[in-house]
């Protein structure tokens, strides 16, 4: 028997793919939990084999979370099953020690299966989303670049945003310039959603 984790933060989506994996003989759901800082607890005091987690949740995002696990719960595999396929996602997910990804419109089957070869140890990754990432490049934006742009995703001033990563004005708009030039956009918000669309900029998980 297979002992999974379900971590989703919208609970009705959690319960239908608890549900759906309880169906198979071979897998038992023995947690379900809505934040990604809940994950590793869980995980450990469940005995979890697979963790299956969402990318954006509250606390930690699935990206975080999927990191700590490997870090503190190495015995349990991770399979990203999210709404969010996008290739930067995919290969932060990845980088992070995760054994798949998939979107969560894959049949059930597709996904017991999915859960079976993860726990196996092999990688699983959605088809038509690893050509995508193969076709795209890596993020163009730096880590200090990528930190500016998600703090000013929400439409904060220059000096709302120099405040929250404690660095000067001038700074924030050289880096938010710089932002705008390797995205190809004309403004701030353009360049966010070039960002978010290629999975650039990770997910902010509010507490």
């Amino acid at each position: 028997m297979i002992r999974l984790l379900v971590a989703d933060d919208q609970s009705l989506v959690r319960g239908a793919l608890a549900a759906l994996l309880s169906l198979e003989p071979d897998l038992q759901v023995v947690a379900e939990v809505a934040r990604g800082d809940e994950v590793v607890a869980a995980a450990r005091a469940h005995e979890v084999d697979v963790a299956l987690l969402d990318v954006e949740m509250p606390g930690l995002d699935g990206l975080q979370a999927a990191r700590l696990v490997r870090e503190q719960a190495p015995t349990c595999r991770v399979l990203m099953v999210t709404t969010f396929g996008r290739p930067g996602y995919l290969r932060a997910a990845m980088a992070a020690g995760a054994g798949g990804f998939v979107v969560k419109d894959t049949p059930s089957a597709q996904l017991a299966d999915a859960v079976r070869r993860v726990h196996a140890g092999l990688v699983v990754v959605d088809p038509s989303l690893a050509a995508e990432s193969l076709t795209q490049g890596s993020s163009p934006l730096t880590d200090r670049e990528t930190d500016v742009l998600r703090a000013g995703a929400d439409g904060g001033t220059v000096a709302d945003v120099a405040r929250e990563l404690s660095l000067s004005e001038g700074t924030v708009r050289n880096h938010l310039s710089s932002s705008i030039g390797k995205t190809g956009a004309r403004t701030r918000a353009e360049a966010v959603r070039v960002a978010v669309e290629n999975g650039w900029l990770p997910p902010r998980s509010d507490v």
